[in-house]
């Protein structure tokens, strides 16, 4: 695609959903490969250094989310500015994304490396599960610079319609990873078997390769060379306007993983056996998961240049359209899973309570994930619009209120395990879902759409929008 298409809100239509949409899946199923080989290849030494491996996963997992900040709020006014055909401002928010991102990571680094011991204790990991867990999340924790680098220029890629490219970079990394696992976990080439320790080793050279990668695409796609000046000389006015995006995506964001950590904490009072449960069946969901999310993010893409355009009105048929797809294909997935679920679960694991247990799980997602959908494609579009107040806000209310505490009682109050938090776990997607397909559908996400395009006219007077 040439830069004169890439900046064409037109051409950010025509290129059709599917199109923009289908390599962020791939990326994203790779990306799922990761934590799920690591988990496959770690079943082989036990259940318990599965479960030390998810809940040290989701420490890591929270910190990303916090990157995502800046990826979000980068890639939605990477989009206004080319849907303006307006590239040096475009440019401008990129590098100062990446340098923020930078300094993030380093800062979010150390904090996991020196603090890894306290953070599993909050988690109320096991003792016995702590000697797999800590070095693992010491060593992925203390990298976390190099993600933060890494999901900044991904965004800088994908506003520019270059989703491809972050899906080859993703393929490559899952190829590394599954060599380096094979050689530590279980001491091939003359390597001793260094068990967890050696997935997170892996990992670090893995992420490393994903990063230089990245480096080298975002100079040959889009030119885009960052000195050791940028890094020191940031705009506070451009990354305003990223933060006036990404904080309230990150705040939602943040609120789920916050309140998943603490829902945790109740799994981990029902038993390792749970924990492991709950591990393995989210490898599996997560499928269907990446089907919305991949959906949202294309569809974000899209309402983004379509706003940088002035087009409101054919945004706002666009998102329901994306609505109805998303909807068709995390079902149809889900379903599949479900029926499949035994099977699958069979290979990660041959005790017959975990592959039950988990198989239940799957068959209740079938009525969590459609909810999803409405929140993960609805709310990337109001954000692509300049609407994030009203998500955070519902999250905030909606987890909390209704979710930990409902997942408490269900499941530890009644007993009912794993499945009243799954349950718990539907009735917040359902709720928070309705209530952002009746935010798009009152369309008083123009208002925001409409600021967000004068600004672009205010800072960049010359590119003759309109």
């Amino acid at each position: 695609m040439t830069v004169s298409e890439a900046m064409s809100p037109v051409s950010s239509s025509t290129k059709g959903l599917l199109a923009i949409a289908w390599p962020i899946f791939v990326e994203q199923i790779l990306r799922m490969l990761i934590g799920t080989v690591d988990t496959f290849m770690v079943s082989h030494v036990s259940d318990g250094a599965v479960a030390a491996l998810g809940v040290a996963n989701q420490v890591v997992i929270f910190f990303l989310v916090a990157f995502n900040f800046i990826g979000i709020g980068t890639s939605v006014v990477i989009t206004h500015h080319l849907g303006a055909r307006d590239r040096a401002g475009a440019d401008s928010i990129a590098a100062n994304a990446i340098a923020v991102n930078t300094w993030l990571g380093a800062a979010f680094s150390a904090a996991v490396y020196f603090l890894a011991l306290p953070m599993l204790h909050l988690m109320q990991l096991p003792a016995s599960l702590m000697d797999y867990a800590l070095p693992f999340l010491t060593l992925m924790g203390g990298t976390l610079f190099m993600e933060s680098m890494n999901i900044s220029i991904a965004a800088v890629l994908r506003a520019h319609h270059h989703t491809r490219d972050a899906m080859l970079v993703t393929l490559g990394q899952n190829v590394l990873n599954v060599i380096g696992n094979s050689i530590t976990l279980f001491g091939l080439l003359g390597c001793p078997p260094l068990g967890v320790l050696g997935v997170a080793i892996s990992g670090i050279v893995s992420r490393a390769a994903a990063c230089v990668a990245l480096w080298i695409l975002l100079d040959y796609r889009i030119h885009l060379r960052l000195r050791a000046w940028d890094f020191v000389s940031v705009q506070w006015g451009k990354v305003r306007r990223i933060l006036h995006i990404g904080l309230p995506a990150a705040g939602e964001q943040m609120t789920y993983w916050t309140a998943f950590m603490l829902v945790t904490t109740f799994v981990a009072r029902m038993g390792d056996r749970s924990l492991a449960v709950q591990s393995y069946t989210l490898q599996v969901q997560r499928m269907a998961m990446i089907f919305s999310f991949s959906i949202g993010l294309g569809t974000e893409i899209i309402i983004g240049h379509l706003v940088g355009a002035g087009l409101l009105e054919e945004a706002y048929h666009r998102l329901l359209a994306s609505l109805r797809t998303g909807l068709f294909l995390a079902t149809g997935v889900m379903l599949v899973l479900a029926v499949a679920g035994p099977l699958i679960l069979g290979q990660f694991t041959h005790d017959a309570a975990i592959i039950s247990g988990g198989a239940l799980l799957l068959w209740l997602s079938v009525i969590l994930e459609p909810g999803r959908v409405f929140n993960v494609v609805v709310i990337s579009s109001l954000r692509a619009t300049g609407d994030v107040g009203f998500p955070i806000q519902m999250a905030v209310l909606s987890m909390w209120l209704v979710w930990v505490p409902l997942a408490w009682f269900l499941g530890l109050r009644l007993g009912w395990g794993l499945p009243g938090v799954w349950i718990a776990m539907a009735t917040d997607e359902w709720l928070r879902g309705l209530l952002m397909q009746r935010r798009w559908r009152s369309r008083r996400w123009y208002a925001h759409a409409r600021r967000s395009r004068a600004h672009i006219e205010d800072v960049s007077p010359s590119i003759g929008i309109g």
